[in-house]
Formats: C-alpha cells, sequence, structure tokens
C-alpha cells in the first residue's frame, strides 16, 4: 500500500511540473496615455579636471561615468562610454526645478579641461580650444533635437549642484550655446534698462531668492544671504557674467537674474 502511495505520489509531482509555463497574451498598444514624458529631460555639462588619457580612464574603469566623453587633442576625439538607454553617475546630489538626483534623468557630457590651477598670482582657469567647443555643441544639438530637451534644462554642473560643484567654470563658452539655440541668455537690453533701477534701489534677498528659485536652482528661500545663497549668486555668475563672479548680489546681477527669469517657462 504505501509502494502504491508513493508511486501515486511521484506521479502527481511529476505531472505537475510538466504544466506548461504560462504565455504572455499579446499586448495592445493601441491606446497611449497622456501622462508621460521622456525619461531624458536634461542635458548636464562637465569638464574633468584632468587630462585626456586620465579622463578615459576615469570614467570608464571608476565609481564615475558620463554618456559622453569629449577630447581636447587634435583632431578632436568624442567618446560615447554609457548608451543613453542606461544610467551614468556623473550629476551626484543635485537638484533643479524640483527635480533631484538627476542621473536617472540626465544625459551627461564630460569635457576634457584641466579645470584651474592655483597660483601665487591668484586662481588660473584653463580654456577650452574652440575645436573641442564646437564638438560639443553639435554633439549637444542632436542630443537636444532628440529628445527635446528645454534651452532651461540644458544646465552644468555647477547650476545643479551649486555649493559641491564649479564646473564648466567661468571660460566655458556659454553665450556660443546660447547663439547656437541651447540655452536661455540674458536679453542686453533689458540689462541695461534695469541696471540703474537695481543701481538705485537693489532688491532684498528673498527676491533674489525667489527669482533663482523660479529659474531652476535650488535656493534658500529664508530672506538671507546666507553661504547657500551666495553659492547660487556664484553659479549663476559664472555662467552668465564670468568677467565678475564674486557672490554678491550686485544691481547688474540683479538685472540679469530679471532677464532670465522673464524667459524661463
Amino acid at each position: 500500500m504505501k509502494r502504491l502511495f508513493a508511486v501515486a505520489l511521484l506521479a502527481g509531482l511529476l505531472s505537475a511540473c510538466s504544466t506548461p509555463a504560462p504565455v504572455l497574451t499579446q499586448i495592445d498598444r493601441s491606446v497611449v496615455s497622456v501622462s508621460q514624458e521622456p525619461r531624458i529631460q536634461f542635458l548636464i555639462l562637465h569638464y574633468t579636471a584632468i587630462n585626456e588619457p586620465a579622463s578615459l580612464r576615469v570614467l570608464s574603469q571608476r565609481d564615475v561615468s558620463a554618456h559622453y566623453l569629449v577630447g581636447d587633442q587634435t583632431p578632436v576625439k568624442v567618446w560615447q562610454l554609457v548608451d543613453e538607454s542606461r544610467m551614468a553617475y556623473h550629476a551626484g546630489l543635485s537638484e533643479w526645478k524640483g527635480y533631484s538626483r538627476l542621473n536617472a534623468a540626465s544625459v551627461g557630457i564630460e569635457i576634457v579641461n584641466q579645470g584651474f590651477q592655483d597660483t601665487p598670482q591668484g586662481r588660473v582657469y584653463f580654456p577650452f580650444p574652440q575645436a573641442q567647443i564646437d564638438q560639443v555643441i553639435a554633439l549637444s544639438k542632436d542630443i537636444v533635437k532628440r529628445y527635446n530637451i528645454k534651452p532651461e534644462f540644458v544646465l552644468g554642473h555647477s547650476d545643479i549642484a551649486p555649493s559641491r560643484k564649479q564646473d564648466p567654470g567661468p571660460l566655458f563658452p556659454w553665450k556660443q550655446f546660447a547663439d547656437a539655440g541651447l540655452i536661455i541668455w540674458p536679453n542686453a537690453d533689458e540689462v541695461a534698462r534695469l541696471t540703474p533701477l537695481y543701481t538705485q534701489q537693489l532688491p532684498e534677498a528673498r527676491w533674489f531668492q525667489q527669482k533663482l528659485a523660479k529659474i531652476g536652482y535650488g535656493v534658500p528661500q529664508n530672506g538671507q544671504f546666507d553661504d547657500a545663497t551666495r553659492n547660487v549668486i556664484i553659479a549663476f555668475q559664472t555662467k552668465y557674467r564670468p568677467v565678475k563672479f564674486d557672490g554678491v548680489a550686485d544691481a547688474e546681477t540683479a538685472a540679469m537674474i530679471e532677464s532670465v527669469a522673464a524667459q524661463t517657462r
């Protein structure tokens, strides 16, 4: 009797194992939700602060990465290190317009540049070869077109992490990106009109904080020119007025902030 029971049990187990796996039904893709947006919404630009061989090695073998690396040698070479469908680790702790941790929603471009050198005469920044910038602009235009990235979402590392980062630095030619239609730029006539007005009466700290937040910066709203607010002002000035980026909320900076904020959706 026990033997018959064991045989029956084994037969039952074998029968269960032979049950065919469920088959996925055909998926109907004829209805598309209107509540969606592209995963890639930001383009973030960086400098590497090291030379080309070191940049390639670090970005391919360490725990930091970018989708693209643009070299500084002649002829300029562009590497794709991470497929755009995958997340690269380039932005770190970051914030823009309420979005945080932007790695998951961005394409990152690293640009080979030594950054800066501190000398007895002060800090000296390294320029970007025009041939390199031409490649960065061409690559950026391609990415922006394919993902329909907004001009206010084409950013430097210092924009999204102003208390931690300063790349791509004051010598990065953002005006060329504006001329190429890639970013918003202060209207020169508006800045000239507003600067004398703000010279007579400079807005309070809360005004600066509110306008910078409208542009997209993660900035305190405490009505004080604290270190965090000053770092955001430095990031703004570095991008739009690189001849003077001291973090002081002066009249010209206020006029530029007003002009950029007025163009921001």
